[in-house]
Order: C-alpha cells, then sequence, then structure tokens
C-alpha cells in the first residue's frame, strides 16, 4: 500500500498546497499553488464547477426509496425509475427528474475497476421480489418462507420482509451505496481511467475547454465524482464554510452514513473535513497541472470513503445481535438487511492501491452462504473469533476502523 500517512500530511488546508516528492527523504515539495479554503473554482469570473447531474440522480434515487416503501409500486414502475427507458429517466412523480439521460441503473456497478453485470442484476432481482412478493402480501403477517410484514414487540416499527426475512428496500439501498455512488467516485470519476482519457491530459495542460463550457473535461470529471458525495448540499457558496466539518447527511445513500461516522459521537470525528480538504485540494492540482498531487487526493478520498462501508457493515452487525437478545425480532431483520447491503457493497470499496477491501468473490460467497436465509442465520457466522463476518471485515480492513 501507497505511504498514506505521507499522502494525508497533503491534506491540510492551508494557504498553500504540500505535493508530496517520491525520493528518499521524506520532506514534502511546496510548490505555489493557491488552494480555495471551499470548493469553489473560476475561470474569467465564471464558476468552473458542475456536478448538477449528480444532484439530479441523487434526487431520482430518493423518489427510488420512497417506492420500494410502497404497496402501490409495480415491478414495471420500479424498473422505469431505475433503469429508465429507452436511454432516458422515467417514471418519477417529479417531471424534471424524467427525460433525461440520468439514469440510476446506468451507473449502479459499471465503474471500469468494479463494474459487475451481475451485481447490478441483484438489484433487478430485489425489484422484482418486491414487487411479486412483498408489495401484494403487505398486510399478511409474515411467517418463514413467507413474505409479509413484522411489527417490534413495541408496536413501534413495522417492517416489510420476503420469503427468507430479508427487508428488501435495505438491501437495495444500502448495496446501492457502494454500488453507486461510492463506486461512481472512487473507481470512476476521480480515477485516471476517467480523468486521463482521450486527450484529456493535453486538454487540460492547454486550457482546452469542454464545448460551449466553462471547464476543461478534466475540471468536469472531478467535480462529478464531487457531485455524488456532495450534490444535496445546497450552494456550496452559501453552505461551503461548513460542509467539511459538518456534511449534512442529505438523501439515502453514501452522505447520510458519511455524516454519522464524522459527528461527534461517530466512529471517525473529522473523516469529513479530511475528505472535503482532499476533494478541494485534488481539484486545485488538477487546475494547476499537478497530477501527482491530483492522485495523492484521490487516494485519500478513496481510503477514507471506503471507511464508511466499513464501519456500517459491522455497525449493523452488531445492532442485528444485540436486537436478537432483546428478543426483538423485526429490528433485527431489519438490522440484518442494512449489514447485508453493507457488505454487498464491500466490492466497491478502493483502498487506495485500486483493490476492495473486499472482493466480488468474497462478498458473494458470504451473502449467498452466511446470509441465505435471515430466519436461520447461525450466530457463529457474526461472531466466530478470526472466521465470523465481523473479524473479518476488520480484518480485510487492515484492523484500521475504530469500532468494536
Amino acid at each position: 500500500m501507497k505511504n498514506y500517512f505521507k499522502f494525508l500530511a497533503c491534506s491540510l488546508m492551508i494557504i498553500t498546497i504540500s505535493s508530496c516528492d517520491k525520493d528518499n527523504n521524506n520532506d514534502p515539495i511546496i510548490p505555489n499553488i493557491d488552494a480555495p479554503e471551499t470548493y469553489s473554482f473560476q475561470r474569467n469570473g465564471e464558476s468552473t464547477v458542475s456536478y448538477s447531474g449528480q444532484t439530479t440522480r441523487l434526487e431520482q434515487a430518493d423518489e427510488l426509496y420512497a417506492a420500494l416503501n410502497s404497496a402501490e409500486s409495480t415491478a414495471a414502475g420500479l424498473d422505469l425509475m431505475f433503469n429508465g427507458s429507452d436511454g432516458n429517466s422515467a417514471g418519477f412523480a417529479n417531471e424534471l427528474l424524467n427525460g433525461t439521460s440520468k439514469i440510476i441503473g446506468s451507473k449502479t456497478a459499471s465503474s471500469t475497476l468494479a463494474g459487475s453485470a451481475t451485481t447490478k442484476e441483484r438489484f433487478n432481482q430485489y425489484i422484482a421480489d418486491f414487487a411479486s412478493n412483498v408489495a401484494p402480501n403487505w398486510n399478511m403477517d409474515a411467517a418463514p418462507g413467507m413474505p409479509g410484514s413484522i411489527t417490534s414487540p413495541d408496536g413501534g416499527s413495522t417492517y416489510q420482509i420476503n420469503a427468507v426475512g430479508q427487508e428488501l428496500d435495505q438491501l437495495f439501498f444500502k448495496g446501492l451505496i457502494g454500488a453507486f455512488t461510492l463506486d461512481q467516485i472512487v473507481n470512476n470519476y476521480i480515477h485516471p481511467n476517467q480523468l486521463d482519457s482521450g486527450t484529456r491530459i493535453d486538454d487540460n495542460d492547454n486550457g482546452v475547454l469542454s464545448d460551449g463550457k466553462p471547464y476543461t473535461d478534466m475540471e468536469h470529471k472531478w467535480d462529478e465524482g464531487f457531485g455524488y458525495l456532495y450534490g444535496q448540499e445546497g450552494d456550496l457558496d452559501d453552505v461551503g464554510a461548513t460542509v467539511g466539518s459538518a456534511p449534512s447527511g442529505s438523501g439515502n445513500l453514501l452522505m447520510k452514513y458519511f455524516k454519522k461516522v464524522n459527528q461527534e459521537g461517530g466512529y471517525e470525528p473529522g473523516i469529513g473535513q479530511t475528505v472535503y480538504d482532499a476533494f478541494i485540494m485534488g481539484r486545485t492540482a488538477i487546475v494547476n497541472t499537478d497530477y501527482e498531487l491530483r492522485d495523492a487526493q484521490a487516494d485519500i478520498i478513496q481510503i477514507e470513503l471506503s471507511k464508511v462501508i466499513g464501519y456500517y457493515a459491522i455497525h449493523y452487525l452488531n445492532d442485528y445481535l444485540a436486537k436478537i437478545e432483546e428478543g426483538n425480532i423485526a429490528k433485527a431483520h431489519h438490522s440484518l438487511s442494512e449489514a447485508y447491503g453493507f457488505i454487498l457493497s464491500l466490492q466497491f470499496t478502493n483502498n487506495g492501491n485500486d483493490e476492495p477491501y473486499m472482493s466480488k468473490g468474497d462478498v458473494e460467497y458470504f451473502l449467498d452462504n452466511y446470509f441465505a436465509d435471515f430466519h436461520n442465520i447461525d450466530a457463529n457466522y457474526i461472531t466466530a473469533p478470526g472466521q465470523g463476518m465481523i473479524d473479518v471485515i476488520k480484518a480485510a480492513y487492515g484492523n484500521t476502523l475504530m469500532i468494536d
């Protein structure tokens, strides 16, 4: 693994940016590059920051989440919202989200590093299962082998599960955190496979702008990666001063759990500022054609955002065990469904060396063998020292996650 702590040293936000050399001394090279304090970049007095497509997809995801919590939803309607029709988005109540080229499904499990048609098909299968089995049995009491609803002992929470006890909206959306938002950031838009494609290095070096736009293609691709995390934060000119220290948690995808990890009492307070500063510094490096510095910031972002997946996979496994101990079977199924989705997301993490913390093959093995039937889970699959899922995930991250 690259010297992460050397890269992390580059993330300190000061008036100038420190670019790290690769010689045998550990002293950073300090170029005269001015960095803004917020994610704000201009050319000839005009903003060059653009990620409206990412905001559109995140807003589409919010509607899709609501649809996966409705007995009225159909397979055709859900498929339209996820996969679109004839290359256009469709099926949303908010007409502004329809008729665009922005489609959630087209960006799910689709990066060059971690993309997988078989993983994408899992999401289609969740939609089909929900529409065929869960929605029609909304008011039925669930039982092993039968879909329906399950309620907590105090009557305060009711969840809809399929025949094997899975809450499909949670599998879908916690899986989408990795397969959609994280994958597009760490394995696509801030990666050289995207940033350096075609003539983008030469164009950026020579200030060649995208057709009719105020930005270069490379600048825009980095912005799009930024947008998959911050695309629902509002006007960054208004909130930029706090978006690093206090991310909003808006939406139902990565930002929601990024906030939880960062907040006071969370697993890693300060991660929000580290990631935000790295995005600013990486974009500044692109403006100044310093691609070594750019890639160092990408490594920081890849490592830090990938931690969110590991933290919450373990968090929900622990929560499942606690709810079982309390005898709260309904909330146990809910938590295990969330854990399942985060485990699915592990294959889309990036350790800074373009490798996931857990491979697709390992992820699929654990899901298909450990968690195939929620009604008959062997607790050893979760808790066995060194071999249970919790210890396996901790080991995959090199025991760097600050969670019991």
